[in-house]
């Protein structure tokens, strides 16, 4: 599926309809989630280091035993905006066929890790924060910023938006970026943003070592915070001391105690996975009055979801390019068959058949 592809699925389907499906299916996905069906793996990958900055390219693999394996290779690289003219996450999502190993889908993954990452705040906040929030905080204001602004206006009657980054140019153009919302987006002090937000979004590129990227100070005593932008060890977005004091629930905790937030908490302080708050959100009902944060590091499965939403719409529209990729010959034993024109093989045997070939043959 090609960048043209994914522009005429959103157009015929709709953005905001988009959003709400990837937030059902994953609800659904999380709600319904066997481990014995379903391997969902922790993300692994190189460290790439540049003029001081560091950025990762990994793999998030999950399978659905029996059926499929999804794969995303995905670049996080803070410096592409800048130098490059490119996202800071760079991804590509790829299905295959658990019976054969055939390469099924290839799907672009930028806009669908920004997708299912809005998606996967809006599950955590519904169960984590007060239904009446009413005011949103978003601590960094680029493309994460957006989904994540995009899939809470969906779930909740938003009436202020508050936003502080420090690169400010960023943070200026924050409201056209999200137009299309129609929302009141106004630019604030950090302070009054974590003074007036009943939830609280921090999507930054913080350094490694770095954080945290806001005080904890004069926080709402019920407020909700997603933390999405730790996906490094060394590399948070909240202070201890608030961690310490509230609800943490990791994405994937295996992930989230090297690279989330949870690295900064001791096991027995660390609350339950995304998945456990999906199956049973009643047991956590009595938290919405305290504070409460999603340790948001990305989980194999939301793209597994978000892959799987894509290509539905995809199928009933009749989007997408079949590409050739495999050299797959009709004689299975040769691995030449495929790629050797009848006029390479006929030449191959006239050669064989040659005084200067024979003489060779006999030498050897």
């Amino acid at each position: 599926m090609t960048q043209a592809d994914l522009r005429r699925l959103v157009g015929a389907v709709g953005v905001d309809n988009l959003m709400d499906e990837v937030i059902h299916d994953l609800t659904e996905a999380l709600r319904g989630f066997d481990a014995e069906r379903i391997d969902v793996r922790k993300r692994e990958g190189f460290a790439l280091e540049h003029a001081g900055r560091t950025g990762v390219l990994e793999w998030m693999p999950v399978m659905r035993r029996g059926e499929t394996v999804t794969i995303k290779v995905v670049g996080y690289n803070p410096d592409n905006p800048a130098e490059h003219g490119l996202p800071t996450i760079i991804a590509t999502n790829s299905v295959y066929d658990c019976r054969t190993g055939h390469l099924q889908v290839v799907v672009d993954g930028v806009f669908a890790t920004a997708l299912r990452t809005g998606a996967a705040s809006a599950v955590a906040s519904q169960i984590l924060a007060r239904p009446d929030s009413r005011v949103l905080g978003l601590v960094g204001c680029g493309a994460q910023a957006v989904t994540q602004l995009h899939a809470l206006s969906r779930v909740f009657t938003l009436e202020r938006v508050l936003v502080f980054d420090t690169d400010k140019d960023v943070e200026r153009s924050f409201a056209q970026r999200v137009a299309f919302l129609h929302l009141d987006v106004r630019r604030v002090s950090l302070e009054e943003l974590e003074a007036q937000s009943d939830i609280i979004c921090t999507a930054t590129s913080v350094a490694v070592g770095a954080g945290p990227v806001i005080t904890g100070q004069g926080l709402k005593p019920h407020v909700h915070i997603n933390a999405v932008g730790s996906d490094l060890p060394g590399k948070t977005e909240l202070p201890r001391s608030f961690l310490e004091d509230s609800l943490v629930c990791p994405d994937f905790l295996p992930q989230a105690v090297v690279e989330g937030e949870c690295q900064q908490l001791p096991r027995e302080r660390i609350g339950p996975e995304l998945v456990s708050l999906v199956q049973a959100p009643e047991k956590y009902e009595d938290w919405r009055g305290r504070s409460t944060v999603f340790d948001s590091t990305g989980l194999a499965l939301e793209d597994q979801v978000v892959t799987q939403t894509l290509l539905r719409h995809a199928r009933r529209l009749g989007l997408g390019t079949r590409v050739d990729l495999e050299s797959l010959s009709n004689d299975v034993m040769d691995p030449y068959g495929h790629v050797m024109t009848d006029a390479e093989v006929l030449c191959d045997e006239q050669d064989l058949t040659s005084p200067a070939v024979s003489q060779r043959a006999v030498a050897s």
